[in-house]
């Protein structure tokens, strides 16, 4: 680890400043950026007092903050723990997480809930972490003072969360929620599915078909829970979150609620953006997850709102479990435990899938890093290289191709629906507040990560 008193300089060729991407210099010091120099020939300070650090023609790009990870520790550490998901995340260039509520024992839904998690947190991040919440039936007093230990926002399910420790919240529910969160910074998220009823006869009943799936989970599931979403919003001015949205049909009703000023933001994820249901083959049950991966047509509405600014932020909502609950044996979509493992590779996902619709690395930054840390309450020092931001980078070649292989997976479970699939986008540095913690194959020894508990009343910060 530097010296906290040493100068860093950052050179490269392909700086992605806010305004440009230029040659120059970063200047580093404390974890901090407190210069940033145009041009290779216009570096004041002496190399003989820094350390200088040479990216040559890489990408150098603020580190990706992925606000969706499921880390599952305490209680399923065995689908995934906070060193192993940190980890994978520094490979990905990615320098900040964000925890779910769920899918640990005990979930984040009180303030004891929440110490014990940050207790098993300590010493074991090569990120850093900040965490959401959870609101379930009954727990709206735990709400603030959950904000007030640092919490930057709560999760609820509007139908079964796949964990009964972690039960689905009613209407009313979260009306005594929203009430707690007025007032405080607190974000809402929402995982936006209601139970609809659906004719029978029209199910296809092979379990090994993912048409059967696909057709239990209805884009009315979503499209009924976000209009109570947007009505709920209106009325509150809580700003609320969509997260992992997958129906395009949605679209319309969020972009009509946003002109009138809802305070709403939407999420999608790496596989509603990759993947297709037409491309599942029968039994592959690595491809389930809840909402459901759409058709090519539903797809393509999302990247055009990923375009349209309509959808604002992309994340890896990574959420593994031990292999065997994949049932990849028995191929069963209905009964396997739904969610992906992407958290290490949604650089080179993305890019791979946005560089051939036109978008930009400076689209990347905006939807990758810049939103994300915007969502999560810590903008004002993540998510962009200026001027007072953590020193926190990815140096990637975004040409490089890279075929995703279970052998170079640092997640914990292995199981993913990338396997083998051919990308472009490549990371060679992972940089956290100025030290290096991931370099081509290998982290480093010691985990740098520091857990992020800021609040809006005081700017605190807890070190691991």
């Amino acid at each position: 680890m530097a010296d906290a008193e040493e100068l860093l300089i950052i050179k490269g060729k392909r700086i992605l400043l806010p305004d440009c991407i230029s040659s120059g210099c970063i200047i580093v010091k404390n974890g901090k950026i407190v210069g940033i120099e145009r041009g290779l020939d216009t570096i004041h300070v002496s190399s003989r007092t820094a350390k200088v650090l040479d990216a040559g023609d890489l990408a150098v790009m603020p580190g990706v903050v992925d606000s969706h990870v499921h880390v599952n520790e305490p209680g399923r550490t065995d689908w995934e723990g906070f060193a192993t998901a940190t980890q994978a995340a520094a490979s990905g260039g990615i320098t900040t997480i964000v925890d779910m509520p769920l899918n640990s024992i005990p979930p984040t839904t009180t303030l004891d809930g929440f110490y014990t998690k940050l207790n098993c947190a300590r010493n074991k991040c090569w990120t850093d972490v900040a965490f959401w919440g959870g609101v379930v039936p009954g727990n709206q007093a735990e709400i603030k003072p959950m904000v007030n230990a640092g919490v930057k926002g709560f999760k609820c399910f509007l139908v079964h969360s796949g964990v009964d420790e972690f039960p689905s919240v009613t209407e009313s529910d979260v009306r005594m929620a929203m009430k707690q969160m007025q007032g405080t910074d607190a974000v809402f998220l929402f995982h936006a599915e209601v139970e609809v009823s659906q004719e029978a006869e029209n199910i296809s009943q092979d379990p090994a078909k993912y048409n059967t799936f696909l057709q239990s989970r209805p884009e009315a599931m979503e499209n009924q829970a976000i209009e109570l979403v947007i009505k709920l919003c209106k009325e509150y001015r809580v700003p609320c979150h969509i997260v992992h949205l997958s129906s395009a049909s949605a679209l319309p009703m969020i972009r009509k609620a946003r002109e009138e000023g809802v305070p709403l933001t939407i999420e999608t994820t790496h596989h509603y953006l990759s993947l297709l249901a037409e491309n599942v083959p029968d039994g592959a049950t690595q491809f389930k997850c809840c909402p459901p991966v759409r058709d090519a047509k539903n797809q393509e509405s999302l990247w055009e709102a990923l375009k349209s600014r309509d959808i604002d932020l992309v994340v890896s909502d990574h959420s593994p479990c031990t292999v065997d609950l994949k049932l990849l044996d028995r191929g069963d979509f209905m009964e396997a435990w739904g969610g992906i493992s992407s958290v290490q590779y949604g650089l080179s996902i993305f890019w791979s899938q946005a560089s051939n619709r036109g978008f930009s690395l400076h689209d990347v930054v905006r939807v990758m890093c810049e939103e994300p840390a915007k969502l999560s309450r810590l903008g004002r020092r993540k998510g962009k290289i200026a001027v007072g931001m953590d020193a926190d980078f990815v140096l990637w070649d975004p040409d490089e191709p890279i075929v995703i292989d279970q052998k170079i997976t640092r997640h914990k479970n292995k199981v993913t629906p990338y396997h083998n699939m051919k990308l472009r986008g490549v990371v060679h540095k992972t940089i956290l507040r100025g030290n290096v913690v991931y370099e081509r194959d290998r982290v480093c020894d010691n985990p740098a990560g520091q857990l992020l508990l800021e609040t809006s009343q005081e700017h605190l910060m807890s070190s691991i």
